[in-house]
């Protein structure tokens, strides 16, 4: 959540980054009104309560016929401090829900506009002219079932659409990747980490996805457990309710799970193959800075992203996603998105955000440094997305044979293998 203080000093500020977004900006004068009612229900709160005590002490020392008149005044006060404190706490409790609508405040420098606004930073590679070659592409899925690497006939005949299995050659893939992405992320300082796939509201509210990506999320209403879309939520929540000194930052977490996802909203939507799953394995980059030092790690979060596609030899570009597209808590965004030949367009490969403290707000992690104590920033970044790393892998590296050129930085995961082989009938 964004600072109260900002709100009440500066609320254009607010309502501008509303309004890049896309999103409700009356929220903020609403925020602002039920700011108000919270701090004027606990200054009378607070002046009951004083006053309470302040007739307590007197209570003792007066005469009969005066302490019968105070104690019929003590009883009315202790009603009247009683619904005081429900009308604080009704207050607090409102101001609280509306700020939890409130998205991050968005960077200056965020392109304004929605999905295809964005800003092309930089690019990578060389794309393929696979008719200089003298052969026409296949798709990923294509490639995948000659391999005897994918196969979604039976994913979809045992859990349904967008599922999948990852089958032999697939299943050695998708580990050799994470392996390599584990090394890479480790050698960089990242600590290495399995998170739990099941969370508690709190942690799924607290990183921001109960908000406008709600939709996607899956519940378990028995248990009232959040299936994770990303380890950033469990990585978020790490250090919830934590004071971290401030010579222990930068704390950097690499963290490994599954992720799960409705992607409600797509129907139609990239329906073929594995690039748009409601299950996957991903190697998430988290990052726990001091405030000062967000936007030079949110640099450095894209540099071990740029890396790690440079390491696979894909072509790649880097974008600076707008405004409309951001998630609520990110400040920005940049997503580094893969050429993939049979679509003829860039994809999604990696993103990263930087959240300044809107997650540590909310889950109330925060630095000490000497006596000064306040959030801290947070900040995460795909590192490698499994599914579609494995589609961008094989569309770039196939050859007129249906083989598929195995990069360096994967072949010690690979038993040495350089090249991949369509499975012989």
């Amino acid at each position: 959540m964004i600072d109260l203080r900002l709100l009440r000093e500066d609320p254009d500020r607010v309502r501008a980054s509303q309004r890049a977004r896309g999103e409700d900006v009356g929220l903020v004068d609403a925020l602002l009104s039920a700011d108000e009612r919270r701090r004027s229900s606990g200054a009378r709160f607070d002046e009951l309560r004083n006053e309470q005590k302040s007739l307590g002490k007197l209570i003792p020392k007066a005469g009969p016929e005066e302490r019968a008149e105070l104690l019929r005044k003590a009883e009315q006060l202790k009603a009247d401090v009683k619904a005081a404190e429900a009308a604080q706490n009704e207050a607090d409790e409102s101001a609280r829900q509306l700020l939890l609508q409130l998205g991050n405040i968005v960077h200056p420098d965020v392109p304004v506009g929605g999905e295809e606004d964005f800003a092309v930073l930089e690019t990578h590679g060389t794309i393929r002219d696979f008719a200089a070659e003298g052969f026409e592409p296949k798709d990923h899925l294509e490639l995948g079932e000659a391999l005897g690497a994918i196969d979604v006939e039976r994913g979809a005949k045992v859990s349904g659409s967008r599922f999948y299995y990852l089958t032999g050659v697939g299943a050695l893939l998708e580990l050799a990747l994470v392996n390599a992405a584990i090394a890479q992320a480790t050698e960089a300082g990242f600590i290495p980490m399995l998170t739990p796939a099941l969370v508690r509201p709190r942690a799924m509210e607290g990183t921001g996805f109960l908000g406008q990506a709600a939709e996607n999320v899956y519940h378990l209403e028995k248990d009232d457990f959040y299936l994770v879309g990303t380890s950033e939520v469990p990585l978020a929540a790490y250090h919830m309710d934590e004071i971290i000194e401030a010579d222990k930052l930068p704390l950097r977490y690499a963290g490994f799970s599954p992720c799960f996802r409705r992607e409600a909203g797509t129907y139609g939507k990239d329906t073929r193959g594995i690039f748009r799953v409601h299950q996957f394995d991903k190697v998430e980059m988290f990052s726990y800075v001091a405030p000062e030092d967000a936007e030079a790690e949110h640099q450095r979060l894209l540099a071990w992203e740029k890396q790690w596609l440079n390491s696979l030899e894909l072509p790649f570009q880097v974008i600076d996603v707008a405004t409309g597209d951001l998630g609520a808590s990110a400040s920005r965004k940049f997503d580094c998105e893969a050429w993939i030949p049979t679509q003829g367009k860039y994809r999604e490969l990696t993103s990263a955000s930087n959240c300044d403290g809107f997650q540590a707000r909310r889950l109330s992690v925060r630095v000490r440094e000497g006596k000064k104590i306040q959030p801290l920033s947070t900040l995460n970044g795909t590192l490698c997305a499994v599914p579609r790393t494995i589609v961008a892998l094989l569309e770039n590296h196939q050859q007129a044979d249906g083989s598929v050129h195995v990069p360096a930085v994967l072949r010690p995961y690979l038993g040495g293998r350089e090249v991949l082989e369509p499975i012989t009938k």
